[in-house]
């Protein structure tokens, strides 16, 4: 509560009173100097009384803005997103966006099939819909048509099918030619695209060869391509180029430059945008999902099946502020230049769909990354060749960058546990295997780490419902003996993750064995 001292004889009051209570209870000290005539103060019922409770109820309420304002004011304090934004637009550090999955598709059509088809930018294929999850649509989104001459190809004999593998697609859809706005001819004009999620590669801001977003403006049948740079900083009067911003909400604005830093658009000139939209980690799904070919009439026709045979990898949610607030400072200080091996993981880790990565000295002038994607898998090729182009300006001028795939290492747990009478024993036996499965969740993972026996006693053990826990295996995936490490733990090496093993009985983690039901 509230005093309001005395300092020659004068009434200080304490200005860090901020709640209801507190300047409630100042305001009524005041009144028997302020307001000599009000004697009835202490009468909850006095409308003076209701007055004062509102101003003390306003009083708190801009105190509370006011602490927010304090908060959102530093890096480290700031709780919403376009806040973190702001702040770090000021050391050029951009969030990043949501990241496609990438996949390599196989495609099959029937032996007697000898035509030539093109595959263009745009066509797609999909997932099947299941009741809880909408299908996930994949789209080929080379800047070059892709070319497949059937009649090269030779029938497999069991099957009679001829079979094309390695066509790339990427998650995501298509948007084109999107009319987002007319020229005024004023300076600093910004237009917003209508499609939220767009997909933004860092590289083609910075090395401008095939642009993500395919700006155009038309005026009297003139057509003139727009570039898109990182900042307008170093660009010319005349210069078509422009940037794009992203706010909170994942929505993107076009910004035009002002006639000194980056050209105008014409007066009247109409503006349109190719872009593509997506991203997430809901892209990354298994091997044998992508089977329907959603709008690519010319492989439809022929009867064409398409699959793919491995998993895709790379989809990645966009940035949080939690990860951008501790990933800019290192972004920052290497001066995006990579020298040590810090510098080089630091950078790696701000290309979107890089999950986990260690750079290593493999040579003198060689420097191998290896990158585990968002979500775990192998490095696609689109991934590789992100990496590499994005360190291409940043590396020494001698060194080259070579990206590698992490070495996964399944971990193998066999438990024996017992379950008291009143609980169900499946559920149980499901807790069990989500516990184990936890403790080895991707984002729990790392290079080089050591896996305790003893933290799946103590998590299978802390389930409601087991009476006791025996674990009789626990080894590595790729070493059949011992059945149990025999100090309890297994050791990593520098390049190698540890992960839930992909056969089926013990593909949530943890092999169970129920040994029965004791009495409670």
């Amino acid at each position: 509560m509230v005093e309001i001292a005395q300092v020659n004889g004068q009434p200080v009051i304490d200005y860090m009173a901020r709640d209801y209570e507190s300047l409630l209870q100042a305001m009524r000290d005041e009144i028997p100097r302020k307001l000599s005539q009000w004697t009835d103060f202490t009468n909850e019922a006095d409308f003076g009384n209701v007055l004062l409770q509102l101003f003390a109820h306003i009083g708190d309420i801009l105190s509370y803005y006011q602490d927010r304002v304090a908060n959102e004011s530093f890096l480290g304090t700031a709780q919403t997103r376009r806040s973190v934004i702001d702040h770090l637009r000021l050391i050029g550090y951009e969030l990043g966006a949501a990241a496609p999955a990438a996949a390599s598709l196989a495609v099959s059509v029937p032996g007697s099939v000898s035509e030539v088809v093109t595959i263009a930018k745009g066509d797609a294929f999909a997932t099947r819909s299941q009741k809880d999850r909408p299908s996930t649509r994949f789209e080929y989104a080379g800047d070059s048509p892709l070319t497949i001459d059937f009649g090269a190809l030779t029938a497999d004999a069991t099957t009679g099918r001829k079979t094309f593998t390695g066509l790339p697609v990427q998650e995501g859809r298509l948007i084109e030619d999107e009319v987002i706005g007319t020229s005024d001819g004023t300076h600093n004009q910004r237009f917003p695209l209508a499609h939220p999620n767009v997909l933004l590669d860092r590289l083609a801001a910075s090395q401008p060869t095939g642009q993500d977003v395919l700006l155009l403006t038309t005026l009297s049948g003139t057509v003139d391509a727009w570039t898109r740079r990182e900042s307008l900083a170093f660009s010319q009067s005349g210069q078509h180029d422009y940037v794009i911003e992203v706010d909170e909400n994942d929505r993107a604005t076009v910004v035009f430059g002002d006639a000194t830093f980056g050209s105008v658009p014409s007066q009247g000139a109409q503006i349109t945008a190719t872009y593509r939209v997506g991203g997430g980690s809901a892209g990354n799904v298994p091997a044998g999902a992508v089977t329907t070919i959603a709008d690519a009439p010319q492989l439809a026709l022929l009867g064409a099946q398409i699959t793919n045979p491995l998993p895709a990898t790379g989809g990645a949610e966009r940035e949080d502020i939690t990860h951008a607030v501790r990933q800019a400072p290192a972004v920052f200080r290497s001066l995006r230049r990579a020298v040590t091996a810090p510098d080089f993981e630091a950078l790696a880790l701000s290309h979107k769909g890089v999950g986990k990565v260690r750079a290593a000295a493999t040579g003198w002038n060689e420097v191998t990354l290896y990158v585990a994607p968002e979500g775990g898998g192998k490095v696609s090729d689109v991934l590789a060749a992100g990496l590499t182009a994005y360190f291409e300006d940043k590396r020494m001028l001698s060194q080259i960058v070579e990206i590698a795939d992490v070495d996964y290492v399944p971990i193998f747990v066999t438990a024996e546990i017992a379950v008291q009478s009143f609980y169900v024993p499946a559920d149980v036996v499901a807790a069990v295997r989500r516990a184990a499965a936890d403790l080895l969740a991707f984002d729990r993972v790392d290079f080089n780490q050591s896996v305790y026996l003893s933290r799946f006693y103590e998590d299978s053990q802390s389930v409601p419902g087991v009476v006791f826990v025996n674990i009789t295996e626990f080894r590595r995936g790729d070493r059949p003996t011992p059945d149990v490490e025999p100090h309890g733990t297994i050791t990593l090496g520098p390049n190698e993750v540890p992960v839930v093993p992909t056969d089926a009985d013990y593909v949530s983690g943890l092999k169970v064995v129920l040994i029965g039901q004791a009495g409670s």
